[in-house]
């Protein structure tokens, strides 16, 4: 897994490629890149998933953890540009009911900033 970050719209979007998996090779989670954001103060996050082939169960807990800890502070964690293969399992772990999940970036970033 490769996590790019940057900044837009006042939105912290974590770029992430490759597999979202238990790992013993990375010393950097999901979870903890999302803490060391919120730690920073900027709650509004969102993970663009276009470039992520692969999640398993770990990974799925990292997406989870990561909601819950931005939920705590206040924050929002959003998904963008998911694969068909991801949202069907997002679906089956009926995470589609929790997680704000979009297509594009442009609509997810303006769904910070709304209500």
């Amino acid at each position: 897994m490769k996590i790019d970050l940057r900044e837009k719209k006042r939105v912290v979007i974590l770029d992430i490629s490759g597999e979202i998996r238990r790992s013993e090779v990375t010393n950097v989670t999901l979870h903890q890149m999302v803490k060391e954001q919120l730690a920073s103060e900027k709650i509004h996050i969102l993970l663009n998933l276009k470039e992520v082939e692969f999640i398993d169960s770990f990974g799925v807990g990292e997406i989870l953890a990561s909601y819950i800890s931005t939920q705590n502070l206040g924050g929002k964690l959003k998904l963008s540009k998911i694969s068909k293969k991801l949202y069907l399992i997002f679906q089956v772990t009926a995470l589609t009911k929790v997680l704000e999940i979009y297509d594009n970036e442009e609509t997810a970033l303006e769904s910070f900033h709304s209500s």
